[in-house]
């Protein structure tokens, strides 16, 4: 198995419920470090450009403007097979179709407010965290 690199946003609306920390000790019983954090509120402009594939979408403007609502916690999860393991620990997009005990069927509201992201490929995980970390800020032990 190999170690890898995957990224991660707890949205603000979990921010709002003060669940960071149990999210974040979800990660680490399912075996991944944090490796980078920042809280943040994200720009509208850097929101963009991170949902730049939905461009198009009906859902666009709404995701942007939620995204941007408020305090969102980035993160850069570090673990064997990072992003299968990250997407399998926060469930299905719909959290009413999410499997019992995942993130987004715990915490997540309904589609757009989820809960949390998190990268679907080792090049979306690349893309993502040179979007809002700096190499220096990675502790990739």
């Amino acid at each position: 198995m190999a170690k890898e690199l995957t990224f991660s946003i707890i949205k603000p609306n979990a921010v709002k419920k003060n669940v960071m920390g149990d999210i974040i000790e979800t990660f680490e019983k399912n075996g991944l470090k944090i490796a980078a954090a920042k809280l943040t509120v994200i720009s509208k402009e850097k929101c963009q450009e991170f949902y730049a594939e939905h461009k198009e979408r009906p859902f666009f403007g709404e995701l942007v403007s939620f995204m941007t609502s408020g305090p969102v916690l980035l993160m850069a999860l570090s673990g064997e097979n990072a992003v299968l393991k990250n997407r399998e620990i926060m469930g299905a997009t719909d959290p009413k179709k999410a499997a019992v005990g995942t993130i987004r069927a715990i915490y997540g509201d309904n589609m757009g407010e989820n809960a949390v992201h998190g990268s679907d490929s080792i090049t979306s995980a690349t893309r993502e965290i040179a979007l809002f970390f700096d190499k220096h800020e990675i502790c990739n032990d």
